[in-house]
């Protein structure tokens, strides 16, 4: 099973924090970044992030809240500068929307669940089955639950 962002983008918005896309209706934006994973087999390949900008004055509470939930997303993996992930332009995403920027607020990364789709097409594999994207294994497990590493 493949993660997403709906348990992570639940918890900030649980907080008060906005999520810039979803207040502007578009997908979240996606990077390549320059971060190679550990290959396996003839898998391998650079990991995806997805961006959401924070004000500055929140961002301590947007990784403290996606923290608390390892088994998920966990904390964002970088903070401000997009170019040392290797993303040279934040208003053009490899996937996804770009979204707004607004003075006072950084780019927060997390890991992406399109990082093993990017690592499929990176290893030019003859043949794999996957999910399509919007279509994802439903449970009836809560955020709650995915707190802490239990």
């Amino acid at each position: 099973m493949i993660g997403c962002s709906f348990s992570l983008e639940a918890e900030l918005l649980a907080a008060g924090i906005e999520v810039r896309h979803i207040t502007e209706g578009v997908n979240v934006p996606m990077y390549n970044t320059n971060l190679p994973l550990q290959g396996a087999g003839a898998l391998h390949g650079n990991m995806v992030v997805s961006m959401r900008p924070i004000p500055a004055s929140q961002v301590a509470k947007a990784v403290e809240v996606t923290a608390a939930m390892p088994r998920v997303h966990g904390a964002p993996i970088h903070v401000g500068n997009p170019a040392s992930l290797g993303i040279k332009d934040l208003s053009h995403p490899d996937y996804g929307d770009p979204v707004t920027i607004k003075d006072g607020e950084l780019p927060v990364f997390w890991p992406c669940g399109v990082t093993p789709q990017n690592a499929i097409m990176q290893s030019k594999l003859p043949l794999v089955i996957t999910h399509a994207p919007g279509h994802m294994l439903i449970t009836d497990v809560l955020n709650a639950d995915l707190k802490g590493n239990g």
